[in-house]
């Protein structure tokens, strides 16, 4: 028989944990028909609240359910990680618990890979209704930078949410980089891959934990993984004010010559001065960001740490 492991990373997600299995068992009629059983890796991500308990009380209930239960929040990041690695399956989903990932999929993704010869069949919005409007708008732009600036495609609408073959889990797994970012790693590895569009589908209960400003890091780390352009544009506008400078200095010395005019006074020479401060500054922050990534990645501290499993 074969097993398809279904991965759940959980931050305070007590009010969804039952509704997300009971989501997921309705395919078990159609999975068993192919010879396929579930196993439920339920990653606790530091939940303060009844989280943990929740799972225990599945786990008490179905032996098919696991809890992986991390020492503190570290991240959904490496709550997937973990999961891949405990996971035993043929085939392994990544869903969020929230029920914004359809579980009515499962079947169609599991088709594709065992009919059609695919090696991750992946998920994505074609809206995003229910979202803010300049959340959207970010994203959108976040996706068109990303895809311009690296080689590697990530997909506008792209989810965590996709059905993979275990070569495909296993060339995840190897890339054992501190500062993981999924949609890039997703892409990096190649392989066959197929993706099914969906519409936008709000949280059933609870409050994303998703703010704007971690999105915007996460978004960050996405162009430092994946791409130097953003060092061979601080390169580049060092040597733009190089030139300009030396074209003003030029200038300057000609048109004392010439005419005898005195320099500009202190109010410009302060607007030059901190106009160039400013692009250093900027020019160094980008550079501080790859070194930074550098520095925790030298350090080869684990990326989570389990204080239960079940």
């Amino acid at each position: 028989m074969g097993l398809l492991s279904v991965i759940v990373p959980c931050y305070n997600e007590e009010e969804n944990i039952v509704d997300f299995y009971n989501e997921v068992l309705k395919n078990e009629a159609y999975f068993k028909g192919h010879d396929v059983d579930f196993e439920f890796i339920y990653v606790n991500d530091g939940s303060k609240d009844k989280t943990v308990e929740m799972v225990k009380e599945l786990a008490a209930k179905d032996k098919r359910v696991h809890l992986i239960n991390f020492s503190r929040n570290f991240g959904k990041e490496p709550a997937m990680y973990a999961g891949l690695e405990k996971s035993k399956g043929d085939y392994v989903a990544i869903m969020d618990c929230d029920l914004q990932d359809p579980p009515a999929l499962l079947p169609q993704m599991y088709e594709a890979i065992v009919n059609e010869g695919y090696d991750s069949v992946a998920t994505r919005r074609v809206d995003r209704k229910g979202e803010p409007p300049i959340r959207s708008f970010f994203a959108r732009m976040f996706y068109k930078l990303i895809n311009k600036v690296s080689k590697t495609e990530i997909v506008d609408g792209a989810r965590d949410y996709r059905l993979m073959t275990r070569q495909f889990v296993d060339a995840i797994l190897s890339m054992k980089e501190y500062n993981r970012f999924s949609k890039g790693i997703f892409g990096w590895v190649g392989f066959k891959n197929k993706w099914i569009e969906f519409e936008n589908i709000e949280r059933m209960k609870g409050e994303t934990k998703w703010s704007f400003w971690k999105l915007f890091v996460y978004a960050l780390d996405g162009i430092v993984a994946f791409s130097t352009v953003p060092l061979a544009f601080a390169s580049l506008i060092g040597v733009l004010f190089c030139l300009l400078a030396f074209f003003f200095i030029i200038f300057t010395i000609i048109r004392k010559s010439l005419y005898g005019d005195p320099t500009s006074g202190w109010p410009s020479l302060v607007c030059i001065i901190l106009l160039v401060s400013g692009v250093q500054l900027f020019c160094i922050g980008i550079v501080g960001q790859y070194l930074s990534k550098t520095y925790l990645e030298v350090k080869k501290r684990p990326l989570y740490i389990v204080k239960e499993e079940i």
